[in-house]
């Protein structure tokens, strides 16, 4: 470990704590600031100078940031702590819960919300509650020694009943997710001791630079590929909620190594189809949703779910749909438009993919029933049907993917049709 030498820090040192309370903040946003930084920080402050923002932003930038992806935090923290006169206000009408049906005056930009969580912390200002005639009050005592722990209630409550605080923890959550795939063996095959074929063009080739003589027999094995993972995502307004943590979700997927995807293809759709797949290898999570959202120009609209499915079919699906890919259907299935051509387009969908597996957030309820037109249509068509409204079944998602023979609900729900 480096050994400092004793730093000078005056009677009154308020930039110093500034700076200190500024680390803090990066901390918290996510950013790996440890003491050596903070004190890096200091002296490169003290040794440039504080006279020109400009060198105080990068001088600060050359101690606190060395990847890419954590840029756009460190910008948005710093404009919010040192540049803005008026940072707590805007920061707090972040943190605030929007009410729905009310548009925001600005959109937060990529890592803003971030950065306010950071900065403000615990600190939020508590909501007016209405007041209670002391006789009229009444105390309830709940013995929770035998309930869950939070974060194990938080695993099975619904995205659309979360609070800001809970949605924000189950982002944490959803980015600790993995999606592991099992290869698939394809037909080219590729040398191995224990193979369990015989290599017989290897085996010749071999006793021919031995004068004619064989020495061993070479083996061989399927060599393993992997497939890709296209996504289908609704974003209409009854699943704008759900659609938001499946995309933190398949970020999280999308930049994870070692899950045995070849590509992650991620679609959009609404009132029309959108393919978001580059905006999703960003590494930063809210400048990767920030793009997809910019690029995606039908959130919370209508949903038109046929139309959708062939435009993808006949543009997209050559593409991307190669070596096996397996298919993630998100949607409540709630469209209008013709249930003849849903259908077509759903078959042709299945009979692309090598697995076409539907998550449905109105299975949560105990008497959901196909019912719906478009759910009627599309429900023959898929491999597997699951719900899709919480963090547990997206963890329940992985072992479907992995069993080949999972139909999750859908041998349940055909039987109702």
């Amino acid at each position: 470990m480096p050994e400092y030498a004793p730093l000078e820090i005056p009677e009154n040192p308020r930039l110093a704590q500034n700076i200190i309370h500024f680390a803090r903040a990066l901390r918290r946003a996510g950013l790996p600031v440890g003491p050596g930084r903070v004190i890096d920080a200091i002296r490169a402050v003290e040794a440039a100078g504080f006279t020109d923002r400009m060198d105080f932003y990068w001088t600060l930038h050359a101690c606190f940031v060395n990847r890419p992806e954590h840029r756009v935090i460190f910008a948005q923290v710093f404009r919010l702590y040192w540049r803005d006169p008026r940072f707590l206000e805007h920061m707090m009408s972040l943190m605030l819960p929007a009410v729905r049906g009310v548009q925001e005056e600005r959109l937060a930009a990529a890592a803003e919300k971030r950065a306010a969580q950071a900065l403000l912390g615990d600190e939020l200002p508590e909501m007016p509650q209405p007041e209670t005639r002391e006789d009229e009050a009444t105390q309830i005592e709940i013995d929770a020694s035998m309930t869950m722990s939070a974060e194990e209630k938080l695993r099975t409550l619904d995205f659309e009943q979360m609070s800001t605080e809970e949605i924000a923890q189950a982002k944490r959550m959803l980015a600790r997710l993995t999606l592991p795939v099992q290869p698939i063996l394809s037909r080219r095959r590729m040398a191995a001791a224990q193979g369990n074929r015989i290599a017989y063009r290897r085996t010749i080739r071999a006793a021919l630079r031995q004068g004619g003589e064989m020495q061993r027999i070479e083996r061989a094995r399927q060599r393993p590929r992997w497939p890709n993972l296209v996504v289908l995502c609704d974003i209409s307004g009854s699943m704008s909620q759900y659609s938001r943590m499946v995309l933190h979700f398949l970020h999280a997927v999308a930049n994870e190594k070692g899950q045995g995807w070849a590509k992650v293809h991620a679609f959009t759709f609404g009132t029309r189809l959108t393919n978001i797949t580059r905006h999703l290898a960003a590494r930063d999570v809210d400048a990767a949703l920030k793009a997809a959202g910019a690029e995606a120009q039908d959130w919370e609209g209508g949903t038109r779910i046929g139309d959708c499915l062939h435009v993808f079919n006949r543009d997209w699906s050559r593409r991307v749909m190669g070596q096996g890919a397996v298919v993630l259907l998100i949607t409540d299935g709630l469209d209008r438009d013709d249930a003849a051509a849903l259908e077509k387009e759903m078959e042709r969908l299945q009979l692309s993919s090598r697995r076409l597996i539907w998550l449905n957030p109105l299975l949560r309820w105990d008497g959901f029933a196909p019912k719906a037109s478009g759910i009627r249509a599309m429900l023959p068509h898929v491999d597997s049907f699951r719900a899709g409204h919480s963090i547990a079944s997206l963890e329940d998602l992985a072992e479907a993917i992995s069993r080949p023979d999972d139909a999750g609900e859908k041998a349940r729900l055909m039987a109702a049709l």
